[in-house]
């Protein structure tokens, strides 16, 4: 406990924040999208524009939390490049991916992507001040609600102009699902952000919409887990226990409930976000880290970058809400120490594995592509300094 969150701290400032700013394209701007394992820059690789929102939020907590101008400037950096690059301005809404140069590539319209742009753009808000960003988050989310939803929630994937498409980006495991857990935890997580900064009345509508669909469409009680992908009407498509998602969800339906702060919902969502992390310690914690899945009762023992990340957070987050219950605080320590020794890479002009086997071995994906970010574990790092700057 002692040493836990000066090490936090002094990973946060001094390895994540200088690598990623080292990526910084001061020719096309944005953030280069492509490092490959041997540590090889692709500067002409396609920009994915969750890959750039997600930066964008990055530095605007970086920046709120830190108070260093440098780290605004990065912000700034990735707010121009949404603004000018990624976002549709003949039809709207955020492209999946651009050019190295900026020009559209990849057109489908993701809900998902969506999303991260109004999580992205309210932080930036928060940090900045700057109102033109809040206007851009409260247009895409007005789109979202009136182009990529129906009558049981949110659809995902549609073309540059909005009509449907088929769901391959956010599908995996064999099976092609119109709605994913996936999706709409990221949009709740947005929408939780954007009323933060806003307390909008109507946001805090769909707030409530989306927490009676976790609780009665997604959770799965008897097997105390969310189900992952469903057909348009939220019925299971798949036999599959993500573990990293259930201990993200834990945390941050936590925080949409502190933010809306809706006793009734307090009342009705707070003991499954505790049911969820207790079986997750239960099912998935072995060896001091987190597997990542299950599909039809057989694990994947991989230990996943950003499963680790999502793991301490939501462990803090479940002693915090029982401080009795030592082992939450015990796991996410030991996690901690996990990830120093099997996952950040110790090669200098890196960060993180993507993954590493069972015995710790790293996989050689790329250190940063489209879905390779500090999103996950810059946020580790910052959700621990605000939670235990009193506990150390």
């Amino acid at each position: 406990m002692n040493t836990f969150v000066p090490e936090i701290k002094e990973h946060l400032k001094n390895r994540l924040i200088p690598f990623w700013e080292s990526l910084k394209d001061q020719e096309y701007g944005g953030y280069y999208s492509w490092l490959d394992y041997d540590l090889k820059l692709d500067r002409k690789y396609e920009k994915g524009c969750i890959l750039n929102s997600r930066i964008l939020w990055f530095f605007s907590n970086a920046y709120a939390l830190l108070k260093e101008e440098h780290l605004k400037e990065d912000a700034d950096h990735a707010y121009e490049f949404l603004k000018n690059h990624c976002i549709d301005r003949e039809y709207g809404g955020v492209f999946w991916s651009v050019t190295f140069d900026g020009k559209p590539k990849d057109t489908t319209k993701h809900t998902y992507n969506q999303a991260f742009a109004i999580y992205a753009l309210s932080s930036y808000y928060d940090a900045t001040g700057c109102k033109d960003a809040l206007d851009i988050a409260r247009g895409l989310q007005l789109l979202i609600e009136e182009k990529m939803t129906d009558a049981y929630g949110y659809l995902e994937a549609f073309t540059r102009d909005f009509q449907p498409e088929s769901n391959e980006k956010l599908s995996e495991n064999g099976v092609l699902a119109e709605k994913t857990m996936n999706t709409l935890l990221h949009v709740f997580e947005a929408y939780t952000e954007f009323y933060r900064v806003t307390k909008d009345p109507f946001t805090g509508d769909r707030l409530r919409f989306m927490m009676d669909l976790f609780a009665d469409k997604v959770y799965n009680r008897e097997r105390k887990r969310q189900e992952v992908f469903f057909d348009r009407t939220w019925n299971s498509l798949i036999d599959l226990y993500s573990y990293g998602h259930d201990i993200e969800t834990s945390w941050l339906m936590d925080r949409g409930l502190e933010v809306l702060a809706d006793s009734a919902y307090t009342e009705k969502l707070a003991p499954v976000t505790a049911e969820i992390a207790e079986a997750i310690y239960e099912n998935a914690y072995v060896n001091h880290s987190l597997m990542n899945e299950a599909e039809k009762g057989v694990n994947d023992t991989t230990r996943v970058w950003w499963v680790q990340a999502e793991t301490v957070v939501g462990f803090i987050n479940a002693w915090q809400k029982k401080p009795e219950e030592k082992k939450f605080l015990q796991a996410a320590l030991d996690v901690w120490e996990y990830i120093k020794t099997y996952l950040i890479d110790p090669r200098e002009g890196s960060e993180w594995f993507w993954c590493v086997d069972a015995d710790g071995m790293p996989s050689h994906k790329p250190i940063v592509e489209p879905w390779k970010c500090p999103y996950h574990n810059g946020r580790m790092c910052m959700e621990v300094i605000r939670r235990m700057k009193d506990a150390s």
